[in-house]
C-alpha cells in the first residue's frame, strides 16, 4: 500500500467513525424521548439578552403590581412552596432543549387571581395564577405538565420568534435588508409590553406540549396527567373559557396529539420510578 492510500485509508476509517457516531447518537436521541426538531432560524433576528432583558423588566413590573394589590404570594405559602419545589425538579432538565437555560436566574411566583392562567417569559420568569390551581384542582402531576409546557415556550424561544416575525413584517423586506446587512438590526424592535399579550402559533402550541410532557416525564411525573389536565380545562372552557384557552387551543385534536406522544414519554416516567 502506497503512503497515499494509506494516509487515504486512515481518513476514511475516520470519516466513516464519525458517522457511525452521527447515527448513533441521532438514534439515541429518536427513541430516548421526543424529536422536534431545530428551533425556527427566525429566532435569530432578534438578541436572546434583549428579549430576556425585557421579560425581566416586565416580569418585575408584574409583581409590583400583584404586591400592591396583596396578590402576591408569600414565600412561605403552602402553594408558592408547592410550585417552587415542581420547577426544582423540572429545571435541571431544560439544558437538553437550550443549553442558554442554564444561566437563567429562574424564577417562580403565585398571583392570587381567579384566572385560569399560567406562563413562563424568557429567562426563566414562571408565574402561576390562583385560579388555574384551584378551579381545576391540579394534582401535582398536572401542574407538572402546565409548567413544562410554559417552560417549553422559553425554551424553544416561540416569543423570540415571534417578536422576530411580527417586527420584520412591520419594517418591510427592503428595510429589513439594510439593517441587517448594516448589522444594526438588533436596535429596530421595540419590544416592551408586548411579552404577556403574545399569540403563540398552533404549533408553537403543539411543540410546547410535547417538550413539557417530555421535561415532565423526566423529573419523575406521570406524563398522562396532560390528557387529565386538558380533560379538566375542555371541561371549564364549557363554562367560561379561561384566559389560559385565549392562546392554547385545546380539544380532541390537542388531547389525541398528547396521546399519541405518550409511547415516547412514558419510559422516560418509568425509568424514574425504577
Amino acid at each position: 500500500m502506497t503512503g497515499f492510500e494509506q494516509v487515504f485509508a486512515v481518513r476514511m476509517r475516520r470519516l466513516l467513525g464519525a458517522a457511525a457516531i452521527a447515527l448513533y447518537a441521532a438514534a439515541t436521541w429518536a427513541v430516548d424521548g421526543v424529536d422536534v426538531g431545530q428551533p425556527s432560524a427566525w429566532r435569530n433576528l432578534v438578541p436572546a439578552e434583549q428579549i430576556e432583558r425585557q421579560a425581566s423588566a416586565e416580569y418585575e413590573q408584574l409583581k409590583r403590581q400583584a404586591a400592591a394589590k396583596h396578590a402576591l404570594a408569600a414565600a412561605d405559602h403552602p402553594q408558592l412552596l408547592r410550585l417552587r419545589s415542581i420547577a426544582k425538579r423540572l429545571i435541571p432538565y431544560v439544558a437538553r432543549w437550550n443549553p442558554r437555560a442554564q444561566q437563567w436566574t429562574w424564577e417562580i411566583n403565585l398571583i392570587g387571581s381567579k384566572q385560569i392562567n399560567a406562563f413562563c417569559m424568557p429567562g426563566g420568569k414562571i408565574a402561576f395564577y390562583w385560579g388555574i390551581l384551584d378551579t381545576l384542582k391540579l394534582s401535582d402531576d398536572e401542574v407538572a405538565v402546565v409548567m413544562g409546557h410554559e417552560i417549553a415556550h422559553a425554551l424553544r424561544e416561540h416569543a423570540r420568534e415571534r417578536m422576530a416575525k411580527n417586527e420584520a413584517t412591520q419594517l418591510g423586506a427592503t428595510l429589513l435588508g439594510q439593517l441587517i446587512g448594516g448589522g444594526r438590526f438588533a436596535g429596530a424592535f421595540d419590544v416592551g409590553g408586548k411579552m404577556l399579550t403574545l399569540k403563540f402559533s398552533r404549533d408553537d402550541e403543539t411543540e410546547a406540549d410535547v417538550v413539557g410532557l417530555d421535561i415532565a416525564a423526566r423529573a419523575g411525573f406521570d406524563p398522562r396527567a396532560g390528557v387529565t389536565l386538558w380533560q379538566k380545562m375542555v371541561a371549564a372552557n364549557r363554562a367560561a373559557p379561561p384566559q389560559w384557552l385565549s392562546t392554547h387551543p385545546s380539544g380532541d385534536d390537542r388531547i389525541a396529539e398528547m396521546e399519541r406522544h405518550l409511547p415516547e414519554v412514558l419510559p422516560l416516567y418509568e425509568e424514574t420510578r425504577r
